[in-house]
């Protein structure tokens, strides 16, 4: 807004007026409120968090746990964003907001830690790897994980105390997908030997066993497993 000084119709001066916070974040909250949240950064990290807590919402739902979807955020917008609107004056300053840090005042601590436990970002795979969780590209989580790092493991992992399974995307050493499973035990014992049969011309250097299910779970080559110099 702007402020204008004069003595009748005589024009002095014009100042920029920058509204007070308590005036300003209500005025926020029905810009953003309007636009249906698209004026905020939804990057990587917060849909990750929103993946997280929805999966174990759905996992445990005898629990109270936040609702984080888009109209529910709408509905409590002055109660979750509100506090973190002090001193936004641009456009820049919204889209640089820590939503992650908002969604997270909403939980107990005890959520908290639980989120942790029960959704974790990461798991450790046979190979020692520890891995990243796929949250965000789609409804259910996935792990994208070289084949040869699974090898000689039947259970598929599984997160929120074993209720949900990991969506599986085993990769080539080119880390191209090679097959989606949620029966790993399945796949070892008919899938593979076609992919072996497909893939170990093309990567020679990585190891194709005739047995899964007894060879070394790795995500080196051939070569180093056997400790040469590559």
């Amino acid at each position: 807004a702007w402020e204008e000084e004069g003595i009748g119709a005589i024009y002095l001066s014009r100042r920029q007026v920058v509204p007070a916070d308590d005036e300003a974040i209500p005025l926020l909250l029905d810009v953003i409120r309007d636009s249906r949240l698209s004026l905020l950064n939804w990057d990587r990290e917060v849909s990750r968090f929103r993946g997280r807590l929805q999966l174990v919402r759905e996992a445990f739902p005898a629990e109270q746990w936040p609702d984080l979807g888009d109209e529910r955020l709408l509905a409590t917008l002055a109660e979750w964003l509100a506090p973190f609107l002090f001193r936004v004056r641009s456009r820049r300053d919204l889209f640089g907001l820590d939503l992650t840090a908002a969604l997270r005042a909403l939980c107990t601590r005890e959520q908290l830690r639980l989120l942790e436990e029960r959704a974790p970002t990461h798991i450790t795979v046979p190979s020692g790897s520890r891995i990243e969780i796929d949250y965000v590209s789609g409804a259910e989580p996935f792990l994208a994980v070289k084949l040869q790092e699974m090898f000689g493991c039947a259970d598929t992992p599984a997160i929120a105390g074993g209720r949900v399974k990991l969506v599986l995307h085993l990769l080539s050493p080119a880390r191209r997908p090679v097959q989606v499973t949620r029966d790993l035990k399945g796949f070892w014992e008919s899938g593979y030997r076609e992919v072996r049969r497909e893939l170990r011309g093309r990567y020679p250097k990585h190891p194709w066993p005739d047995d899964p299910w007894n060879a070394v779970p790795t995500g080196k080559t051939t070569r180093a497993l056997r400790g040469k110099p590559s």
